[in-house]
């Protein structure tokens, strides 16, 4: 058995454009992305999306002046454990949830995968933990208790090279992306290292950004990446994920 990769949209956020591309001005609408590894050796979601309150409670999970830069478009059966059950996927049935970081619409959903262990860059632990939900990091989505795998740079989580953690610090000091082999080709799902085709096509960078110069730096091994063949799956590009097949439909 080759390892699979299925994608989901859960939800999508409607957010300043500013916030994706430095300068830009006005609000987009951005699709808020999961993925499942099934491996010969287990499961793994790559992010988890938003907390299911968010679906009837936005005030309360996120408090009104988080609110003032998103709104939610979240409804049930978008979640990951819904997403997952449309698979016949039991969610405690998953073995790991990868957060590329721990923003609420990266690990919202950590806990809807209860017996999964969540592999985070320590680095990034220690920053959600001190910058607090004034940027990003709600509390409940991350401290669930599930077993913490925090790591240091490149991690191997099935020891065989097709699922790999990638340091890709910039949009936060520990963010990290995911390198996916499969039968059909290699993945990057980026999370937020690359939101846009045009962030990387440009060279643009984002508006709201822990350091420019490392992101920028990413942008350039991405692109290195790209060029040997692998596919670069942005992190919230509107038009992207529109191209691409939604679970149960194997992306690779």
């Amino acid at each position: 058995m080759s390892v699979e990769l299925y994608a989901f949209t859960c939800g999508h956020l409607t957010i300043p454009h500013g916030f994706l591309l430095e300068g830009r001005e006005g609000w987009i609408t951005v699709p808020i992305p999961a993925y499942l590894i099934v491996h010969p050796k287990g499961r793994a979601v790559f992010d988890s999306g938003l907390h299911i309150q968010a679906q009837t409670d936005p005030v309360g999970y996120m408090g009104e002046a988080c609110l003032k830069y998103a709104t939610f478009h979240f409804h049930p059966g978008e979640e990951l454990a819904a997403r997952l059950a449309a698979m016949q996927v039991d969610a405690a049935s998953v073995d790991y949830v990868i957060n590329s970081h721990w923003h609420y619409d990266h690990a919202g959903g950590n806990a809807q995968v209860p017996n999964a262990d969540v592999v985070v860059q320590g680095r990034e632990v220690s920053h959600a933990f001190a910058a607090g939900a004034a940027a990003g990091y709600l509390k409940q989505d991350f401290d669930t208790g599930q077993r913490l795998r925090q790591v240091d740079g490149e991690h191997d989580p099935f020891g065989d090279g097709s699922v790999v953690c990638l340091p890709t610090y910039g949009h936060t000091p520990g963010h990290q992306s995911l390198r996916v082999r499969t039968a059909d080709g290699e993945f990057i799902l980026c999370g937020d290292a690359c939101y846009l085709k045009e962030s990387l096509d440009n060279l643009h960078a984002p508006g709201v950004i822990a350091d420019k110069a490392a992101a920028v730096s990413v942008f350039h091994r991405f692109r290195q990446m790209q060029a040997r063949g692998a596919r670069i799956m942005y992190g919230h590009d509107p038009a992207f994920w529109k191209t691409i097949p939604q679970a149960p439909v194997r992306l690779g």
